[in-house]
């Protein structure tokens, strides 16, 4: 609940002053593109879309304690090696700042500091000094001294975004806000904040894995769908360049209700593996348990089963997990689900040198899905030697890369992959 002044004078409209017209340009000229900022840690530069872009405004969320200050914290030493950069923080004071900058190594490197949240006087330092790229930990705690709601109302959120923004794209200099998340995930504040900026990113994690995830779901200079691997160690997130080989790592071989999925993150290949377990339910009602992955999605796929291929699931309770805590969100994954479901249930595992993936569609149907040739090269990079996917009838035939194709074109053509343990 925020409380606004109530305010009885009636709307003034443009009232009979005139505006001045404003300069209008033809589409097609030449603009000057200047370089991108490269902080030099491969997996952000991938998620935004090659580096920082002079001007832009870039805003990052995630849960408490995910690392968003570390990772932030990492790329602004980094970027000191080659641009003047300030890390302004509103939540810790300079002493904390300096002991997590100790403890991962960048104690030496040349970023100033400062433990600020009055939006006006970050403004006055900025255009000053004209730095390369700010940090800004969060937005949530900042403030303009001619509001009265207190730091992080809607009206302060809001207000103090579109100074910041407007002072950094003035001055050509790269933004970076840290913004506060809802339990259900999403950013804190106005909605409208995501619109302000150019970049959105996600911090994704589970706390009982080591494994973060980088996530861009906005990005006006680049791809809206990447993805970066970190790992957090003792010093700091580091750079995870293989992450299906890490997600696989763990896997164990010869157990039914598993299966590894081939999907794609944004231009990255990943390999995961998806867990099912069918087991009777002692109650009226069966439970349905997902972590990674969509219930509705789980929900369809349950139903294709039943009334298309016969299998009855029921009075069970199912489990889905995807391994390693990555969240899983392209629809190719239901061939996986179903291929893991039908494993439990039956108690035959899926061969353990198999990639699974393809689209389930209400009618049993197993559709075709994007970039196949991606998905099953960086399947035989990684030593499998089969792959189940989608019926190519009038499709653009893949290479095999050394793999064993099995084309599936109706859901119930897997079924005989698990017969001999079927009751």
């Amino acid at each position: 609940m925020v409380e606004e002044a109530k305010n009885d004078r009636p709307p003034q409209g443009l009232g009979r002053a005139k505006g001045r017209v404003i300069e209008l340009h033809p589409l097609e000229g030449v603009s000057e593109v200047q370089p991108r900022r490269v902080v030099g840690i491969n997996e952000f530069d991938r998620v935004a879309g090659g580096g920082l872009v002079p001007g832009s405004a870039l805003l990052i969320g995630g849960d408490p304690g995910i690392g968003k200050s570390t990772l932030l914290l990492q790329v602004t030493a980094l970027l000191s090696r080659k641009a003047s950069c300030a890390y302004i923080s509103g939540e810790e004071s300079l002493d904390q700042v300096r002991m997590r900058a100790s403890r991962l190594g960048f104690a030496k490197e040349k970023v100033e500091l400062a433990a600020a949240t009055n939006v006006r006087d970050i403004i006055e330092t900025i255009e000053r000094r004209n730095f390369d790229a700010v940090v800004i930990d969060s937005i949530q705690t900042m403030y303009l001294d001619n509001l009265d709601s207190a730091p992080g109302t809607v009206a302060q959120v809001r207000a103090s975004a579109a100074e910041l923004i407007r002072a950094a794209k003035k001055r050509g200099t790269c933004l970076l806000l840290v913004g506060h998340v809802t339990k259900e995930g999403q950013i804190a504040g106005p909605r409208v904040l995501e619109h302000m900026v150019d970049t959105v990113l996600y911090f994704e994690g589970d706390r009982g894995h080591s494994f973060r995830i980088l996530r861009a779901v906005k990005n006006r200079f680049g791809p809206t769908d990447e993805i970066g691997v970190f790992e957090m160690a003792e010093q700091g997130l580091m750079e995870v360049p293989n992450p299906s080989e890490l997600f696989l790592s763990q896997r164990q071989r010869e157990v039914s209700g598993s299966a590894v999925f081939a999907g794609m993150e944004g231009t990255r290949p990943v390999l995961v593996e998806v867990q099912a377990l069918v087991a009777p339910s002692p109650l009226g009602t069966p439970r349905r348990a997902v972590i990674g992955w969509d219930q509705s999605r789980l929900s369809m796929v349950l139903a294709v089963l039943e009334s298309r291929c016969g299998v009855v699931i029921g009075p069970n309770d199912v489990y889905l997990n995807v391994a390693g805590g990555l969240k899983i969100n392209e629809p190719a994954a239901d061939l996986a689900v179903a291929a893991a479901l039908v494993s439990s249930l039956s108690g035959v595992p899926v061969p353990h040198d198999m990639v699974v993936f393809g689209e389930i569609g209400l009618s049993g149907e197993v559709r075709h899905v994007a970039q196949g040739d991606q998905r099953i090269k960086e399947a035989s990079k990684l030593g499998f030697k089969n792959a189940m996917i989608p019926h190519l009838a009038g499709k653009k035939a893949l290479a095999d890369h050394g793999l064993k194709l099995t084309q599936v074109k109706q859901l119930q053509d897997i079924l005989p992959l698990f017969s001999e343990g079927k009751n």
